[in-house]
């Protein structure tokens, strides 16, 4: 088992842009009232950096593995719904769940289907159709539909990160127990999303939202690279 000190010691130098973007879009927190192309860039930024992070584990890695380059893809639809919902009161609400649906799609796949575990998808499936539930009174019109949709789809992402981690038998590792947070901390954020836009605002809802959703992509990234670094941090230790 790769000690979590030797993971860090790896990954830690090449997470720096991005825990720097992040600091610059909670510091200059920018009005989501007057959204421009300035406040889309700083919003997208710490998914460019992990784009960059990806990346600087060698083309032939991202070529050569599919979670990796599915994870990549997942993130590039990831800041596309991001800049689409900087203007979601102008009408693009429903592009930006679109992006942010194909995203779910792609980490899906990245995560395959071993093992199946089903006990974890039937958890999930009662806990978002208890979440569809909850929200259904709020929606209305095309809403209805699309919001089922996306629920159904992030409800499926979860269960296949949490389907891989395998704690009784021994079968984990720190790629992907960091897949089944960031999954976690995805549904969390976007649930905060659904409640504070359809339902009734949440307390400090920006601030829940998007800590929540850059720790998400940041631990489903760092998930891509356990093919080449398991090996590679071995040789370190």
């Amino acid at each position: 088992m790769v000690s979590p000190a030797s993971v860090v010691k790896s990954e830690g130098p090449k997470l720096v842009p991005f825990f720097k973007a992040t600091c610059v879009y909670f510091v200059l927190w920018l009005p989501t009232s007057t959204p421009s192309w300035f406040s889309a860039l700083i919003k997208c930024l710490p998914i460019f950096c992990l784009w960059v992070f990806l990346l600087a584990h060698g083309i032939s890695f991202m070529t050569s593995h599919c979670a990796a380059h599915r994870i990549l893809a997942g993130l590039i639809f990831s800041a596309l719904g991001d800049a689409f919902l900087i203007w979601q009161e102008q009408g693009y609400f429903t592009h930006g769940l679109l992006m942010f649906a194909i995203t779910h799609i792609l980490y899906s796949s990245a995560f395959g289907m071993k093992p199946l575990n089903l006990k974890a998808g039937l958890v999930f499936a009662l806990i978002s159709g208890l979440c569809y539930s909850f929200m259904y009174s709020c929606l209305s019109g095309p809403l209805t539909y699309l919001v089922g949709v996306y629920v159904a789809l992030i409800g499926f992402m979860g269960w296949r990160a949490i389907a891989r981690l395998q704690l009784c038998n021994d079968l984990w590792t720190w790629t992907k127990l960091s897949a089944c947070i960031g999954a976690v901390l995805f549904i969390v954020s976007d649930l905060s999303i659904a409640v504070n836009k359809f339902c009734f605002p949440v307390p400090y809802s920006r601030a829940i939202i998007m800590a929540t959703y850059y720790a998400a992509q940041m631990l489903i990234a760092l998930s891509a690279v356990e093919c080449r670094d398991e090996t590679h941090l071995k040789k370190m230790n």
